[in-house]
């Protein structure tokens, strides 16, 4: 069943290749959506697909690159929109 989250992830996970890391995890799991840097120092992502592989890569965002340090993933579950082709960056 097709589902999407929408993630916002703080620590340390701007400046650290936080982004790119989201961007090659959820595109190997063959999910579309979106990751981008808020003015807070938070990252937000929105990822879309089978809720298996969405929670997968809800897993690994709670890790993250080397450099990053995750405190805290707020996840609100949301109906998909099948907007997004591929996963991308966001400014």
């Amino acid at each position: 069943m097709d589902v999407a989250a929408h993630i916002i992830v703080s620590g340390r996970v701007q400046g650290v290749g936080y982004r790119y890391f989201v961007i090659d995890k959820a595109a190997s799991l063959g999910l579309t959506g979106w990751v981008r840097n808020l003015p807070d120092g938070t990252v937000e992502v929105r990822a879309e697909g089978d809720r298996s592989l969405v929670e997968s890569l809800i897993e690994m965002l709670r890790v993250g690159p080397r450099a990053a340090s995750v405190k805290d993933l707020q996840i609100v579950w949301e109906k998909p929109t099948f907007q997004e082709k591929g996963f991308n960056l966001r400014w």
